[in-house]
């Protein structure tokens, strides 16, 4: 029987490094023809070990570190951000994008539609989106809207379509933000861009199309989660960084990708993901990680249709051949 074991995960890193060391410095210096690398730094693992993999390939002096927090980001993203610079020897460059956002009407606009769901909601209130729990048979998932005043009640309405819409759009205001400052200290330096999406976000689609999806060489989008995380050990990251769980930093309320995942953490959520791609039965995950073998059939199931229903993130513009055209004479 194929049986699952969290062992199909363990990385010899040692051999993974070696191959992702060469494979930046072809990537940079032959085939884009870059001169360094910019990544811009959350304080996650993803965005760290990019950055260390970038230093080991091309050197310290042709990494910049971006740090680019904004007004509702947690006070540890500058804080593990600088710490990531700090420990890799890199160059940084602080970039506060909460005037850009500003600008864009971003803040303005957010209230009024978090307004419209919960008019209770004031300035000085902190919301998050959060997802439906897997308890059903369904492929769709809804989302709640979940405000917290500053005395700390906690109000939660489900989000009708149009205000998610909306209010995904607005946030997406965010990554493409940050990616064109990436791009445009990339231009100023002659540099390529590093790409820090993992395998589940490249493949469940949770990433930003032309923001935080956006990269001109991915070093560690084929790697679980968990095989990220093994690298940053062997890489020598700083513990804070190595020890700190996921979180998405999206929106002023504290929350875990796992919110965005089905409930589960992300070791369990790589071994759905490993067996659902890799043809294990759900009996033999739902053992191995301690979980309702029904919850992991229907994660199967959703982890399907999500990468269907995304694949249009991953998609190149689409167009038509010049060889295709019909011209009059021919």
């Amino acid at each position: 029987m194929n049986e699952f074991s969290y062992d199909r995960l363990k990385l010899d890193c040692e051999k993974e490094t070696n191959r992702l060391t060469a494979f930046i410095s072809e990537a940079v210096g032959r085939r884009l023809r870059k001169q360094g690398a910019v990544v811009g730094l959350s304080g996650g693992i993803d965005s760290s070990v990019t950055a260390a993999l970038c230093v080991r390939a091309l050197g310290p002096d042709k990494v910049i570190g971006l740090l680019m927090p904004e007004k509702d980001s947690h006070p540890d993203t500058l804080r593990l951000s600088q710490l990531v610079g700090e420990s890799l020897k890199i160059r940084t460059i602080h970039r506060d994008i909460t005037p850009v956002l500003t600008g864009l009407g971003f803040y303005q606009e957010m209230t009024a539609c978090l307004q419209e769901v919960i008019p209770e909601y004031a300035e000085g209130w902190k919301w998050k989106i959060s997802a439906s729990d897997i308890s059903e048979e369904r492929v769709f998932t809804f989302f709640w809207l979940v405000v917290q005043s500053p005395q700390g009640e906690i109000i939660k309405k489900r989000l009708p379509a149009d205000k998610l819409l909306r209010m995904i759009a607005l946030s997406n205001f965010k990554q493409r933000t940050r990616k064109m400052l990436e791009y445009h200290y990339a231009d100023r330096f002659n540099y390529a861009v590093a790409g820090t999406s993992n395998l589940l976000e490249t493949d469940q689609g949770f990433f930003v199309k032309l923001g935080d999806g956006a990269g001109d060489f991915k070093p560690i989008a084929h790697l679980y989660k968990s095989q990220v995380y093994q690298l940053g050990e062997y890489l020598g990251l700083p513990e804070a960084i190595t020890r700190r769980q996921p979180t998405a930093d999206i929106h002023p309320l504290s929350q875990g990708q796992d919110e965005f995942f089905f409930g589960l953490p992300y070791q369990q959520m790589d071994a759905c993901l490993y067996g659902e791609k890799n043809g294990i039965p759900p009996e033999s995950v739902a053992r191995a990680i301690g979980v309702d073998e029904e919850k992991v059939r229907l994660i199967y199931k959703q982890l399907a249709h999500r990468r269907t229903a995304n694949e249009y993130l991953r998609l190149p513009p689409l167009g038509l051949e010049a060889e295709d055209l019909e011209l009059e004479g021919q």
